[in-house]
């Protein structure tokens, strides 16, 4: 298995240019909470079988997949798992008080911020003039996001 390091350096390969660097900074983070935004909406009616009024917020698919997605984390890095694990809350908050808004759903919200936010990972792969390193292996749609992080770390001295 592949160390975080690894994996960090074989996606950095494919994120040289300072302005694709940019907008993956923006981008990425964006695409997480979509997708778990959408994630969130899938309906889960089997859970009102267990619940007499609606069930919690957190009680649906995007919760799922981001326990998954955690635990791929924490099998890289302790470190990285926590961080993530504290952006995955605020995903999920920041998707909690979007779903409160009455005029425009959820979903269609989310679908939006995700067709914008490729649109502008597209774009700076075509200033970098490489491929996604998703294209290689799907695993970087994961890795992404944690390559974010690794630089906050840096920042603020935390290592991985």
């Amino acid at each position: 298995m592949k160390s975080i390091q690894q994996w960090f350096d074989e996606y950095a390969e494919s994120h040289q240019n300072h302005t694709n660097k940019i907008f993956h900074f923006i981008c990425l983070p964006l695409i997480y909470f979509s997708i778990v935004g959408l994630l969130v909406t899938i309906p889960t009616g089997f859970l009102h079988l267990f619940f007499q009024d609606e069930p919690p917020f957190y009680y649906n698919f995007g919760t799922v997949v981001l326990i998954l997605t955690l635990i791929f984390y924490l099998r890289l890095s302790f470190q990285i798992f926590c961080g993530m694990l504290i952006f995955s809350v605020i995903v999920m908050t920041g998707n909690y008080f979007l779903s409160t808004i009455d005029e425009v759903p959820l979903w269609l919200i989310c679908i939006i911020i995700f067709a914008v936010a490729w649109a502008g990972q597209f774009y700076g792969h075509n200033l970098e003039g490489k491929r996604p390193a998703f294209f290689k292996d799907v695993q970087f749609l994961l890795i992404g996001p944690a390559w974010i992080l690794s630089f906050i770390y840096k920042k603020i001295g935390i290592k991985y």
